[in-house]
């Protein structure tokens, strides 16, 4: 730790003239770091140092072979459900709930694809591993009230991708909310929920309650509900909220478009004479 602290280039925040901390993205090979502390209190964040935040994970690596630290070389990077070891994710979380047996749905024709043993199995995006089914099928929305899950016959269907949500109350790391948000009531920034996530950029809508919508420029595939979406302005992370709710996928606009185009041609049919 003493080498670490010796060479290191400075902690991954900055003072302000109001004392606040604030929270910079980390270098490439820590994307997930800024992900996990966006929920830190300035109160926490004032009495911490972060003593690795300017060194990229190859070079720590890189010094840890140099002084044969071998047990750091050899740790295996964190993934998925932390913790658990290699085991199947199904089985280990049915030792603890109890099965809510449901149908496979196809978001397309409503046909029913298959059955599973609980819609808490599968999160949007994942692919579902349907029985006698060779192609890939993807899971795009859940209905907890019926115990449906929804696919879809494509990784990237249009059901997964969606560009509008809403947030609970969001935590501003620095400056709560943001002064710009404040004055204009919108701000522009960046947004993801992934830590391997590009950003993509949005708008923020500030509500009463402390919530906001976020409006993306362009639809992200497999956001989902009690995910924390992350927001982001330049090299500074300015907070996160959960999740709540999520706005039409493109295809069921898509699927209202085309309703309207065919009920407006009915119509026009009504009207128009027969030649």
């Amino acid at each position: 730790m003493q080498l670490l602290l010796g060479i290191m280039l400075g902690p991954p925040w900055r003072m302000r003239k109001c004392f606040n901390r604030n929270m910079l993205k980390d270098h490439r090979g820590f994307s997930e770091t800024v992900l996990k502390l966006e929920i830190i209190s300035q109160d926490a964040l004032r009495k911490t140092i972060f003593p690795l935040g300017d060194l990229t994970k190859s070079f720590v690596k890189k010094i840890a072979a140099e002084h044969d630290l071998h047990h750091v070389l050899k740790k295996k990077e964190s993934m998925g459900v932390c913790f658990i070891g290699e085991r199947n994710f199904e089985n280990f979380l049915l030792e603890y709930l109890e099965p809510q047996p449901g149908n496979f749905v196809s978001i397309e024709d409503k046909k029913v694809m298959g059955t599973h043993k609980g819609w808490f199995l599968y999160t949007i995006g994942q692919r579902a591993r349907l029985a006698g089914l060779q192609e890939a099928w993807f899971v795009v929305d859940k209905d907890v009230s019926t115990r449906d899950v929804y696919v879809a016959p494509s990784r990237d269907h249009p059901a997964l991708y969606r560009d509008l949500l809403r947030t609970n109350r969001v935590h501003w790391i620095a400056e709560e909310p943001p002064a710009e948000l404040v004055r204009e009531k919108m701000m522009e920034c960046h947004f993801r929920f992934r830590h391997q996530m590009a950003l993509v950029p949005c708008v923020l809508t500030l509500n009463q309650d402390g919530s906001v919508w976020v409006t993306l420029v362009k639809p992200a595939r497999a956001i989902t509900p009690g995910q924390f979406a992350v927001f982001y302005k330049g090299d500074e992370c300015l907070g996160s909220g959960k999740i709540l709710r999520l706005g039409p996928s493109v295809y069921t606009m898509q699927q209202g478009k085309n309703r309207g185009e065919n009920a407006k041609k009915e119509e026009v049919d009504k009207i128009e004479p027969a030649t």
